[in-house]
């Protein structure tokens, strides 16, 4: 049974910078691509980041967010720096077979906070 559980998350001022993790269980890790997606009130949820062979970032994260993995830990992270209140969201790590394209696992989400 696949588990993704994420930590990190919490209130941070503008500007700021939080890392969050997610470490998976029930996988082989290193065969799965990882992605981070953020849900916002109200709005739909988007992705942020993503690490298979390469890493992809949406255009709002790049050059703030950084995704990297250490697959010995069977863990990914998304270091985020100069964060922005408009990054406020529920972030969710997911996990997909790499030749799949559909995220078939997902976290519970952690919550970040970004105040003005």
């Amino acid at each position: 049974q696949v588990q993704l559980v994420e930590s990190g998350g919490g209130l941070v001022q503008a500007g700021g910078s939080l890392r969050l993790s997610c470490v998976a269980s029930g996988i082989t890790f290193s065969r799965y691509a990882m992605g981070w997606f953020r849900q916002a009130p109200g709005k739909e949820r988007e992705f942020v980041a993503g690490f298979s062979w390469t890493s992809t970032y949406a255009e709002s994260a790049k050059g703030r967010f950084t995704i990297s993995r250490n697959n010995a830990k069977n863990t990914v992270y998304l270091q985020m720096n100069s964060l922005k209140p408009e990054d406020t969201a529920v972030y969710y790590c997911a996990a997909r077979e790499m030749l799949r394209s559909e995220y078939a696992a997902w976290g519970q989400g952690t919550q970040v906070t970004v105040s003005s």
